[in-house]
């Protein structure tokens, strides 16, 4: 068949909190046998919080595997079998302290296709009311405000390096 490829087998290498691993024998569509190394995660949910006054709302935090603290819309993992509405909701809540009255879904994006089986699913949210930021207790960040314009520069001059962050922000323009 094109463009496909069979599993043949799997063994897993790690069982994790966040992340599992295998390692996949495969059958190419010309019948060669590859190896596949998979991480598998249960996904995400991004949420662009967007005020009345045409302002977005970002989070700064640090990113260990990169060692520094960068810019990116709420987001969370998703736990297993939950809805991605549920998970967005509560991520804006958790990390700004905003409800919101209306969640519009941009799609959904695969950050890193060759490997990962994550699946990012995207929300616009807006009417938002700030109520009370809900941490988790090994998580420390900062909210930031930025225009719309700013945060389209700080993606241009590589401030906003987050995939999930530049792709929804283009996605809100609609």
């Amino acid at each position: 068949m094109h463009l496909f490829e069979k599993r043949t087998s799997s063994e897993q290498i790690y069982n994790g909190r966040i992340i599992n691993l295998t390692k996949d024998t495969v059958e190419l569509e010309n019948g060669e046998m590859a190896i596949r190394e998979v991480v598998h995660h249960n996904g995400g949910v991004a949420i662009v919080p967007l005020l009345d006054d045409g302002r977005i709302i970002l989070v700064k935090q640090f990113r260990y595997p990169y060692n520094e603290a960068i810019y990116e819309i709420p987001a969370g993992k998703l736990e297993k079998g939950e809805n991605p509405l549920d998970c967005g909701m509560r991520e804006l809540t958790e990390e700004t302290g905003f409800t919101a009255k209306e969640f519009i879904f941009l799609g959904e994006v695969y950050p890193t296709p060759a490997y990962n089986t994550e699946i990012i699913t995207l929300y616009l949210a807006k009417g938002l009311t700030l109520s009370k930021q809900k941490l988790d207790a090994d998580e420390f960040l900062d909210i930031e405000i930025f225009t719309f314009q700013e945060t389209i520069d700080m993606i241009m001059n590589n401030i906003i390096k987050d995939a999930k962050t530049q792709i929804a922000l283009l996605k809100t323009i609609r």
